[in-house]
């Protein structure tokens, strides 16, 4: 396999060239059953081959360590609900905010000048196939700012990086309820972080603003897009790249 190779972006609002990064083989987790998490903030993008139903899941509820800020209990799953074998396919772990993406083992860190604008970290996870019925799972390490609000993005994508599946996100992570002198906080998915910070310091409802406008958008109440007025930016990682929808200039190239 060659190290590196030329993708040409696709999209309305990207036409630019850039670099894809190799990835050293590596297998991924073992296939899980059915998990208890959620798809609260996903849908479909592209449709996908027939038999071939993929969507993702969060857990409805992770923790933060008060000191240290690390996350327990945080997973990404997908699942392909179909007929028939996916094939070769993508899933992407991104943070947002106050949510930054340490480490998923097996997976390979996008590089921060392919991140999706507004993202702090991401993580690429190539699978061979995806079995009917089969759930792959990984383990997401990360840190959470309490004092700010934090999100995640799971986007799906298939292994030629044409056309994207699933995406689930930016979705939030927080508590309306924090208690700074817990030793943990509990963090449910759906839920905008309300920072335990004094009167007037940063964070609360001001708390990344300004990125709001450029951040790619499914989650539940973010306003609806249709689809062909949403751009597509290309994170090269993984000896693939990922589309991602996101809002932005016409004339911007990444």
């Amino acid at each position: 396999m060659s190290s590196r190779r030329r993708i040409k972006i696709a999209g309305s609002l990207c036409a630019a060239t850039v670099t894809a990064f190799m990835v050293l083989p590596g297998a991924a987790l073992a296939d899980h059953g059915p998990g208890h998490g959620s798809g609260e903030g996903g849908k479909p993008v592209d449709a996908a081959p027939s038999g071939v139903k993929l969507t993702t899941e969060l857990p409805k509820k992770i923790s933060a360590d008060n000191s240290t800020g690390r996350t327990q209990n945080l997973t990404a799953s997908v699942s392909n609900q179909g007929s028939k074998g996916s094939g070769r396919i993508i899933l992407a772990v991104v943070g947002f905010d106050g949510l930054v993406v340490k480490d998923v083992p097996n997976c390979t860190a996008i590089p921060e000048n392919k991140l999706p604008k507004g993202s702090n970290s991401g993580f690429s996870c190539a699978m061979d196939n995806l079995g009917a019925g089969k759930t792959q799972s990984y383990k997401v390490a990360a840190t959470f700012d309490l004092e700010k609000t934090g999100k995640i993005c799971l986007p799906v994508q298939s292994g030629d990086t044409k056309k994207t599946f699933w995406q689930q996100g930016p979705v939030p992570f927080g508590t309306t309820s924090p208690s700074p002198n817990a030793p943990v906080t509990p963090l449910l998915l759906g839920t905008e972080n309300k920072p335990a910070a004094p009167a007037g310091d940063k964070g609360g409802d001001g708390d990344g603003g300004d990125d709001q406008e450029n951040l790619p958008s499914t989650g539940v109440g973010d306003a609806a897009l249709p689809l062909g007025a949403v751009g597509a930016a290309l994170i090269a990682a993984g000896g693939a790249g990922l589309w991602w929808t996101r809002r932005g200039d016409p004339s911007e190239t990444r």
